[in-house]
């Protein structure tokens, strides 16, 4: 087989593909793809056009297309011009000239067939199948909705005729698909080769029950519209999977567009141009008056044969997608349905690629151009299954409304937010935690008993812009800039500079011209604490650590700056409480009175040291969110610890635990403790963590080290 890059579309279709995306300036074709496909499908089932196999006789040739795309992308301009421009004359010839000669033909022929069979006489017999075929009704030839016993009447009308075929198409399927349940399960028996059972209904005197015929009629179906409107969460979403595991996922062709990819930069002139182009235009009438053509009578019951080698490649093809299907795990069921049956569908399309090319052979060149469209409809199809979970959804909303919202906007706005209080709850707890994998932090805060909601989308702090604002005066003068994380220590060391963490409104510091948005951290420590200590607690983190003008040998003063994992937008009391929050998470005492985002620092040219590591997780620190509340929760069940046992007990984890207990040990010989005083406190921080060590393992490496370590002291 070609690979799929050396497979090319089928050319007819790709040539009225490309005059409807210029019609409605949409450059993503897939939609438009799988709408011509479908009314290819349609042109030649009229015909009552069949593949001869080898392996599977004769396979009537129809298309079920399941083609979504975003309002706006052209979906109803396309169809009225396939349908008006396109097929129109088709459909004019076939209703009034075509069909009828077809059935005026047949009739005969199944009376006659009735005469013999029941010795009656054959005029009388004309006369009832004449009556009985005017009783069906007229034909339509597509309607949107319907029932199974009017499609069972109309196919029954087909039957007597031997021509036509049954064409579904539903427009705004996810406004329809719930009242159209009964109609699409008696679609689901009526594809592979066009053939349902008759419902048992009592025979009486005034609904006598009429007599089967037994045959095939194909069938055609249509079902698009909007995704957002069809996978909204409720009732028809499950609708929808619901059916695709039925049946649907192995029948139809899809398109999945989320996006129409409308060029909005083109001039109302360039619209007009396109609109009215002479060679579009051209395109639409030859291709009209070639299907017109194929309207003939000469192309009724059309045997379209396959030779050897488009067999043989059929067969690589089944064998290829039977393949894949086996390879998914066995809870994808109905990916691996539509992808074991990928080559039937697209066997059928090349089937109608080749009555539209007026071919007496379906060639392998068919096969591919119906490969390609295939195999791109199977992804369209992943895209359809891999769409989001209503908790994704939740989270989005909340995150991208941008006001304080209520339980009462919830119901309101989602379709998918019902249920008992309990299950409500469970999907804004899902909402939460996926928010928070994804970059997105959903707060919760009361007021008088209700309960708001907001949310915001984060942004990853990009380390080549980290905000400051700086002055050579305290209170006027800031410049706003961007500085480079590798460079920030040339403002740190600048002589005479006051800086922030914050941009500022027209140069001027205070706490009302502090603009939203900082992605560092500073931290005050005025003494208590040594360097040697902190370095040693913060050994995993990134951070920059700079020295003030009353740093000593004998009191250490300096400034810890490190950078956050998102870019936050929080008020003046917001960032107070985040500030409180990391406070309350250090180990050593540090200056609590600078929590204010106006707050500024001095510069001083000292000492100065990078490190590096992790970045600062800042999400367990902002206020009203799941994440710090859990948080606290941990700190209240850690009372009895000091906040250096806490810091070392909950940055333990899998496989370090010996690591952090000699950390502990060097933290406290760094703080002048003896050997016993530490092998005694180890020992007892050793008894509160869970899964501790032995105390054979703590005397035979923590403390030899500890011991080596004063004894070099």
């Amino acid at each position: 087989m070609k690979t799929f890059a050396e497979m090319e579309y089928h050319p007819a279709a790709e040539s009225l593909v490309e005059v409807l995306c210029s019609k409605t300036q949409n450059s993503n074709p897939l939609f438009f793809r799988v709408l011509v496909g479908y009314y290819f499908g349609v042109v030649a089932s009229s015909m009552r056009a069949v593949i001869v196999t080898h392996d599977r006789g004769d396979i009537p040739v129809n298309i079920y297309a399941l083609n979504l795309s975003t309002s706006g992308s052209g979906k109803g301009f396309s169809t009225n011009i396939i349908e008006n421009e396109v097929i129109g004359l088709f459909r004019q010839r076939f209703m009034e000239e075509t069909f009828p000669q077809l059935a005026e033909i047949n009739l005969p022929k199944l009376s006659l067939k009735r005469a013999n069979r029941k010795s009656t006489d054959p005029d009388q017999e004309l006369e009832r199948v004449q009556k009985e075929f005017d009783a069906a009704g007229q034909l339509a030839f597509s309607f949107d909705s319907g029932t199974t016993a009017a499609v069972k009447q109309m196919r029954h009308k087909l039957l007597m005729a031997n021509a036509g075929a049954v064409n579904l198409q539903i427009d705004e399927i996810g406004s329809n698909l719930v009242g159209n349940t009964d109609v699409l399960s008696t679609f689901l028996e009526l594809y592979d080769v066009g053939l349902i059972k008759q419902k048992l209904t009592k025979n009486t005197n005034e609904n006598t029950r009429g007599e089967e015929i037994v045959g095939r009629t194909p069938t055609n179906m249509l079902l698009f519209g909007t995704p957002s409107k069809l996978l909204n969460g409720s009732k028809t979403e499950e609708e929808l999977y619901s059916m695709l595991e039925t049946g649907y996922a192995r029948r139809c062709l899809f398109g999945y567009s989320r996006a129409s990819n409308k060029d909005t930069h083109l001039t109302p002139e360039q619209v007009y141009d396109m609109l009215t182009n002479k060679a579009s235009n051209m395109v639409l009438q030859n291709l009209s008056d070639k299907l017109e053509q194929l309207a003939d009578m000469s192309n009724a019951n059309r045997r379209i044969l396959m030779s050897k080698e488009t067999s043989l490649l059929l067969i690589e093809y089944r064998l290829k997608c039977e393949k894949e299907a086996n390879n998914l795990p066995e809870h994808e069921e109905i990916k691996k349905a539509e992808i074991s049956h990928r080559y039937f569908k697209a066997l059928k399309l090349a089937g109608a690629y080749a009555f539209i090319d007026d071919s007496p052979e379906l060639t392998s060149d068919h096969l591919y151009n119906a490969i390609k469209l295939a195999e791109e409809s199977g992804i369209a199809f992943n895209q359809l299954l891999t769409r989001d979970r209503n908790y994704v959804k939740l989270a989005k909303y909340i995150a991208t409304v941008r006001r304080d919202i209520t339980q009462a906007d919830l119901v309101e706005d989602l379709p998918f937010y019902r249920g008992a209080a309990a299950q409500k709850q469970e999907m804004l707890i899902l909402a939460t935690a996926w928010g928070y994998k994804n970059n997105i932090i959903i707060k919760k805060s009361f007021s008088d008993g209700i309960e708001f909601l907001r949310g915001e989308s984060l942004q990853e702090t990009n380390l080549a812009k980290l905000t400051v604002a700086y002055s050579t005066d305290i209170t006027e003068g800031y410049i706003n800039e961007y500085a480079p994380w590798d460079k920030l220590h040339v403002l740190t060391q600048k002589a005479g500079l006051h800086w922030v963490a914050h941009h500022l409104t027209e140069g001027y510091r205070n706490e009302e011209n502090c603009i939203p948005g900082f992605n560092l951290v500073v931290i005050d420590v005025d003494g208590g604490v040594n360097l040697s200590t902190v370095q040693l607690l913060l050994k995993n983190y990134k951070y920059l650590l700079y020295t003030t003008k009353r740093h000593t040998d004998a009191e250490h003063r300096f400034r810890l700056i490190l950078p956050i994992n998102y870019t936050l937008n929080l008020d003046a009391k917001e960032y107070k409480e985040l500030m409180n929050n990391i406070y309350a998470w250090l180990p050593f005492t540090v200056d609590t009175q600078t929590n204010q985002r106006s707050r500024k620092w001095l510069s001083h040219n000292g000492h100065y040291e990078y490190n590096e590591g992790e970045v600062l997780d800042v999400l367990p620190f902002i206020p009203k969110t799941s994440k710090n509340e859990e948080r606290k929760i941990l700190l209240e069940s850690q009372q009895s610890m000091d906040n250096l046992e806490r810091w070392v007990t909950n940055n333990i984890g899998d496989g370090n635990r010996n690591n952090m207990l000699l950390r502990y040990a060097m933290i406290l010989m760094d703080a002048g403790f003896s050997f016993d005083q530490i092998n005694s406190r180890v020992k007892d921080l050793n008894e509160k963590i869970p899964d501790k060590l032995d105390e054979a393992e703590i005397m035979s490496t923590i403390m030899v080290t500890v011991a080596k370590a004063i004894a070099k002291k």
